[in-house]
């Protein structure tokens, strides 16, 4: 229970507590934490002393306090929760609390790289089924190691930031031709934030996910189809992919997710050694995806194939180092059936098989769109917790 006003039973309790960095009247980047419609400035929490964390909750984004490790992140929250709980704290924090429509919300990370993987089944053999018809969904090595891509770190943007339809190559029956893309989509995600880094030439274990891993963001991860069909062979997504991606303004602490950890689907052929958690653990997160405000679907996080320990260490196996404000995604989630599907590449086939959005037929993304990604996840007793959502609306080229 918590004496703030209106949060005992929200998707946004004290069960919760995820962080952002906010501003208000276009004064500094502050650190806040969400409880309910409020945000708990952390920043003048610790000047007055009333949570100690060395002085990175005074910082503009969230990178000092990640860094410092999850002894600090545990007893920050810890304290956090003691100030939103008892009430003989009342007086001191309640003056701290700022109504969210008050705010602005920024990006509340720095972000030093940025991975995209290729984790579900689902997803995986769709694509194969779209993008190469008459050949083998998977191709041989997807059962054996979780493939991704280095995307673009600089183009990692937060929530409600517009995106500009990307212009770029494509084919045609002429041959290649450049303008818009024509095939706009979408890739409803769930990304990883690091906050302890490892050492160059350091493999990370899958036992070691928790101790580098601060949260978790919702991602969108735009997608321009006819550009990415051009160019991904033979080395995979760029131009397709590098324009833009949208995360959402509120990391939720693994802290927060005890509750949600599952087991994951079963692999086979077995795993080599490195890749190999046992107990073997997805997420029960289940998402939801919104097409000018019509849910178009619900992509049920908990059956990726690949897990998020697992993604980290095929990540470091080579000995690549990470940063604190790495950002990993776990590619597009989507489920077993057409109504789970994380892309509307595979929720239209292709756009061979268009859907009703707003009594209008569609395929892609047309100039003013606006898609909208939320989840949820089992908090403790039977409570839900909600991640924070992720939204942009589809500006024209430029």
């Amino acid at each position: 229970m918590t004496w703030v006003t209106g949060a005992d039973g929200s998707p946004y309790g004290v069960t919760n507590l995820p962080y952002g960095v906010f501003r208000q009247n276009g004064g500094p980047s502050r650190i806040g934490v969400r409880i309910g419609s409020w945000v708990f400035d952390l920043a003048a929490a610790e000047a007055a002393e009333l949570v100690l964390a060395a002085g990175t909750l005074c910082r503009p984004v969230l990178n000092d306090f990640m860094a410092l490790g999850r002894p600090q992140w545990t007893a920050v929250r810890q304290r956090i929760t003691e100030l939103l709980t008892d009430p003989a704290h009342r007086a001191a924090v309640e003056p701290l609390l700022v109504p969210l429509d008050d705010v602005e919300l920024l990006l509340p990370i720095e972000v030093a790289d940025y991975v995209d993987f290729y984790s579900s089944e689902h997803h995986a053999s769709n694509v194969g089924q779209i993008f190469r018809p008459g050949q083998p969904p998977l191709l041989p090595n997807w059962k054996h190691l979780p493939i991704g891509y280095h995307g673009r770190a600089g183009t990692v943007v937060v929530s409600g930031t517009p995106v500009t339809r990307p212009t770029g190559q494509r084919a045609s029956a002429e041959g290649p031709v450049t303008g818009p893309s024509v095939r706009l989509d979408i890739e409803a995600e769930v990304g990883f934030v690091v906050g302890v880094p490892s050492a160059l030439g350091d493999r990370v274990a899958v036992d070691d996910f928790a101790e580098h891993v601060f949260g978790v963001v919702l991602v969108n991860d735009w997608s321009a189809r006819d550009i990415q069909a051009w160019e991904y062979q033979p080395l995979g997504p760029f131009l397709g992919k590098s324009f833009a991606t949208s995360v959402s303004a509120w990391v939720t602490p693994l802290d927060a997710l005890a509750d949600a950890f599952v087991p994951a689907p079963d692999q086979d052929p077995p795993v080599v050694d490195y890749l190999r958690d046992v107990p073997h653990l997805g997420l029960d997160l289940r998402l939801a995806v919104e097409w000018n405000g019509d849910q178009v679907s619900e992509p049920p996080f908990a059956t990726m194939y690949w897990t998020p320990a697992q993604q980290l260490a095929h990540l470091t196996v080579n000995g690549a180092s990470l940063r604190t404000g790495d950002l990993y995604a776990s590619g597009t989630v989507s489920g077993p059936d057409r109504g789970q599907v994380g892309s509307f590449l595979e929720l239209t086939w292709g756009g061979a098989e268009p859907v009703k959005v707003g009594g209008e037929s569609r395929t892609f993304l047309d100039d003013g769109d606006t898609v909208t990604i939320t989840a949820t996840a089992p908090g403790p007793d039977g409570t839900t917790i909600a991640l924070g959502e992720v939204s942009g609306t589809v500006r024209p080229a430029r």
